[in-house]
């Protein structure tokens, strides 16, 4: 009997061992995960911290109010006129005064533009949706190699 508990002890010992070092090791795994993700945490914390303190710095430059006949429609016999205040989006100061020398280019494809409209083109969200777009485009095309960001409505009227 003393040879069968002697034979028992090294066993018990001996798997004691190996799970005690398996233990370990998937606690310093589990430690290190948790770290790490902890550090990953901070670190995108931080870094969108940063994104949000950092502000967009944008300038308006305000157009004359512009008053310009639209085209007559097909079967119209009524003379229709646009009255139009325009801001400019722009990215910078520094644009800002890349645009300013060109300013009566702008106005001069402005009102060439506007004054080839009819009324009906002007209906509805989606027309006055193109008429930015073409504006913008126009806009860009007179201030290259500078860029206007968007065209902004102020006011707009169509009689």
């Amino acid at each position: 009997m003393a040879k069968a508990k002697a034979d028992a002890a090294p066993a018990d010992g001996a798997e004691a061992a190996p799970k005690s070092k398996k233990m370990l090791i998937i606690g310093a795994a589990v430690v290190l995960l948790l770290a790490g993700g902890g550090g990953f945490y901070v670190y995108k914390q931080k870094s969108a911290g940063t994104a949000k303190d950092v502000k967009k710095v944008v300038v308006f430059l305000d157009l004359p109010e512009m008053t310009v006949n639209l085209a007559p429609a097909p079967g119209q016999d009524r003379q229709s006129y646009l009255r139009l205040k325009v801001s400019l989006e722009l990215a910078d100061q520094k644009t800002l005064t890349d645009v300013q020398p060109v300013m009566p280019r702008i106005l001069d494809n402005f009102q060439i533009f506007l004054r080839e409209m009819k009324s009906t083109d002007l209906e509805g969200s989606a027309g006055f949706f193109r008429l930015k777009e073409e504006l913008l485009r126009r806009t860009n095309a007179a201030v290259h190699p500078a860029k206007v960001e968007a065209v902004l409505f102020k006011d707009v009227l169509v009689q």
